[in-house]
């Protein structure tokens, strides 16, 4: 594991393997541990880079409000102090949206993008209103709203069949401090649409949907792919295709990586 500062702010990363760089980002809640057991898969044939975003894992908070653009600020520090310069960028919800974020403020540095479990639409009305619930739900009882959120996130059949996964998921997530949990929804709220991004088709887009995901509705999600050269994978469960679908997500990203 290793460190950068950031604007005074501690940034953690680990980085392995040699070859074609991939960057892995984390989903709200989530951090760079996520990745572990992909992590050592992929790093066999390439160079990969997990980053702890603004306010989680092992890196600290940097203010009230952690913006998406910020966020693609931290991951183009960490790569500027690694000498890369270019990257396939592969980000699980939240990190989709720094993954986007990212791709507009440096499109020299992004090769393909996956996001997996995200979506390059901003938040609707509804949306926004249940992020300033959360903020207001969190602050009244930071554990109960954690445990929820996470448990919330899987496909109901799997809540059951993957109950120990889920636990280990929560338990990482009660690490998030508070400060970074409340940044991270103002930073959600705020986000820009970037569907346009991937109607410009400046660089191959993978997006991985789950057919059953909780908190992404499937066929809204469709339609930012429609008439883009992009590639859809789509998944029978929820919204942790890491965890509800390893195998098979593992084949498909390595597939694309080629």
């Amino acid at each position: 594991m290793k460190n950068i500062l950031y604007k005074n702010t501690k940034i953690s990363f680990t980085d392995s393997g040699k070859g074609n760089a991939i960057v892995l980002l984390h989903g709200f809640l989530e951090n760079k541990k996520m990745w572990k057991d992909y992590d050592a898969l992929f790093s066999e044939k390439n160079r990969v880079i997990t980053i702890d975003l603004l306010g989680h894992g092992d890196s600290d908070s940097l203010g009230y409000v952690h913006e998406m653009e910020e966020n693609a600020n931290v991951v183009n520090e960490v790569l500027k102090h690694l000498k890369i310069e270019k990257a396939i960028i592969v980000g699980h919800s939240m990190g989709g949206y720094v993954g986007l974020a990212f791709a507009e403020l440096y499109p020299q540095k992004i090769q393909k993008l996956v996001l997996l479990n995200s979506t390059s639409k901003e938040d609707s009305a509804d949306k926004k209103l249940n992020r300033t619930r959360a903020i207001k739900a969190v602050k009244q009882n930071y554990t109960s709203f954690v445990s929820l959120a996470i448990a919330n996130l899987f496909s109901e059949n799997n809540r059951t069949r993957l109950a120990k996964e889920i636990e280990k998921v929560k338990a990482e997530a009660l690490k998030t401090p508070l400060q970074g949990i409340i940044a991270s929804l103002e930073g959600m709220k705020v986000r820009k649409d970037r569907e346009w991004l991937l109607k410009e088709d400046r660089f191959p887009v993978l997006l991985i949907l789950g057919k059953k995901d909780p908190v992404l509705n499937y066929e809204e999600n469709l339609s930012q792919i429609e008439g883009t050269t992009a590639e859809l994978v789509s998944f029978e469960d929820g919204h942790m295709s890491h965890i509800e679908n390893k195998e098979a997500l593992q084949t498909v990203l390595l597939d694309f990586f080629e």
